[in-house]
């Protein structure tokens, strides 16, 4: 049965074109992964798909009555709303047909007989709704996806705009699980995602009865849980059956076929043109060379799709600092409460170290601490000497008006524009990217935006804080290999044990430290 139909899908922004006549079906049960390059509109396509955006042509028709769940990235929460009423949202269909009940029996009071009868009846089918629907376990159910989740020692009083972004992300899909949808669409779910809640979301997933579309760069966690794989290129988009691994074969296997075709084609047309050059001019072979002219007009060329920019990330480096890059006394860090016991620890010239742990216990904390950006409540932090900081947020401020060419010209005043735009297109952006405003890229685009700024800066300490957040698979391999190769040292938050793996010269566990209990 089919759930969502697309049929000759069209849109762009501007002159850049997303997709091109792009036709999709969604069957009930099935789990599918969207894949594809950053920029390649997979988000876009998602926004399309929920009436977020009005496609410039093309139809887009959902089944009757089913229920649509989105995670969206960028949802936003308000100032006020608790973790509980986030969670309890889940449930305002229900929260609706109790209002409706206590309507109807607040006038039965006044009601004739004949009003009396249609009253208890309908009063009995929203009562058989609401026992079907749990309405009389809600607290309970909140509670349980509250505790998987991690929700529940942070305290489901705790107001929504005081968490984390982990934190955040979770409390969203938390909602969205509670609300059970036909089919759920879930971007990036493992962005600021902890170890073990990703694997309760993957748990999760492959017990998941109905349909998913799930975009995610992490391919581990992709191949465990998806059954299709949809890819977004070159405006095109391509079904596969099997997980990544499969998708990878099959398309490398067609690539492959479509280059050795094209090859000979171009052979064949060498030959043609050369032949029709030589014996056009001569009356005996005109005939000849005429009948190949009209071969070649008539043939279907075959065309490669441009390839791809692929990053190439080489951090500059400052001097050598001194031996310690920081040495820490008793030190406790938060904000208005501590999450830390008292900290002595230090780091080394030339180490690379990877931080750990769940969300919401201190490690973004920490590296704005060591940078000075939030001061200590108790104890002391002491940088070494000869430090070129460098420092990778896990956002960008969405509110910045800037183009690409801006954002770095203003961070780099001295370079000419073909420099800045040299900076750029290593980072792996193309020309409408690097012309666009920058709010108005993908996650992955604004990320490599960020990382032109870091690789451009001369450091010998680097400070990154979820760097794999948004990025494609091509960008995440070339900056692992850009960290081995840096010389510099390295202090890295990161949920993704396959990048740090063979990266992290030590790995800390902040959950031996965290106030916090998880």
């Amino acid at each position: 049965m089919s759930i969502l139909n697309v049929e000759h899908l069209t849109h762009g922004f501007g002159d850049r074109a997303i997709f091109e006549d792009v036709s999709f079906r969604l069957l009930k049960g099935e789990h599918i992964g969207l894949i594809g390059a950053n920029g390649e509109g997979k988000s876009t396509f998602m926004n399309i798909i929920t009436g977020k955006l009005q496609p410039d042509e093309g139809k887009i028709e959902w089944a009757k009555n089913v229920r649509i769940g989105y995670l969206d990235q960028h949802t936003a929460l308000e100032k006020g709303m608790t973790i509980k009423s986030v969670l309890a949202s889940a449930f305002d269909f229900l929260y609706e047909m109790e209002a409706q009940m206590n309507e109807i029996c607040e006038k039965l009071g006044d009601a004739d007989e004949a009003a009396m009868e249609l009253y208890m009846e309908e009063l009995g089918t929203i009562q058989d709704l609401l026992t079907m629907h749990d309405f009389y376990m809600i607290d309970a159910k909140v509670e349980e996806v509250a505790r998987a989740l991690g929700l529940l020692d942070i305290g489901l009083d705790k107001d929504v705009t005081d968490l984390s972004g982990g934190q955040r992300t979770k409390v969203l899909l938390g909602k969205l699980l509670l609300e059970k949808p036909d089919i759920l669409l879930l971007d990036e779910p493992t962005n600021y995602l902890d170890a073990e809640h990703i694997e309760w979301l993957k748990r999760y997933l492959n017990e998941y009865e109905n349909a998913f579309i799930l975009i995610s760069h992490d391919i581990p966690f992709l191949n465990s849980v998806i059954n299709l794989i949809y890819h977004m290129d070159n405006r095109q988009l391509n079904r596969y059956v099997g997980d990544y691994d499969k998708f990878m074969e099959v398309y490398e296997m067609k690539k492959a076929q479509l280059e050795a075709a094209y090859n000979k084609q171009q052979k064949e047309i060498a030959d043609l043109k050369d032949f029709v050059a030589r014996n056009k001019a001569r009356v005996a072979t005109r005939n000849m060379a005429m009948s190949r002219q009209k071969k070649l007009d008539k043939m279907d060329m075959i065309e490669l799709a441009a390839e791809k920019p692929k990053p190439e990330f080489v951090f500059k480096e400052a001097r050598t600092p001194g031996r310690y890059i920081f040495q820490t006394k008793d030190l406790v860090i938060g904000y208005d409460e501590p999450l830390s016991s008292p900290l002595t620890v230090e780091m080394e010239r030339g180490e690379k170290i990877v931080l750990t742990g769940a969300n919401g216990i201190g490690k973004t904390t920490l590296l704005k601490s060591i940078l000075g950006l939030i001061p200590p409540l108790e104890g002391s932090v002491e940088l070494g000497d000869y430090l070129s900081i460098g420092y990778f947020e896990q956002e960008m401020d969405q509110s910045i008006k800037t183009t690409c060419i801006e954002e770095i010209w203003s961070e780099f005043p001295g370079y000419s524009q073909y420099e800045v735009r040299s900076a750029l297109a290593k980072c792996g952006l193309t020309t409408k990217h690097i012309e666009s405003l920058v709010r108005v890229l993908s996650g992955g685009e604004q990320a490599k935006v960020r990382l032109c700024k870091l690789i451009n800066r001369e450091t010998n300490i680097l400070l990154l804080d979820e760097p794999t957040n948004h990025l494609d698979v091509d960008a995440k391999d070339e900056l692992k290999r850009a960290l081995k190769a840096y010389k510099g040292s390295i202090l890295m938050v990161c949920h993704e044990p396959e990048f740090y793996d063979g990266l992290a010269t030590a790995v800390w566990d902040c959950t031996k430290w965290t106030t916090r209990v998880f």
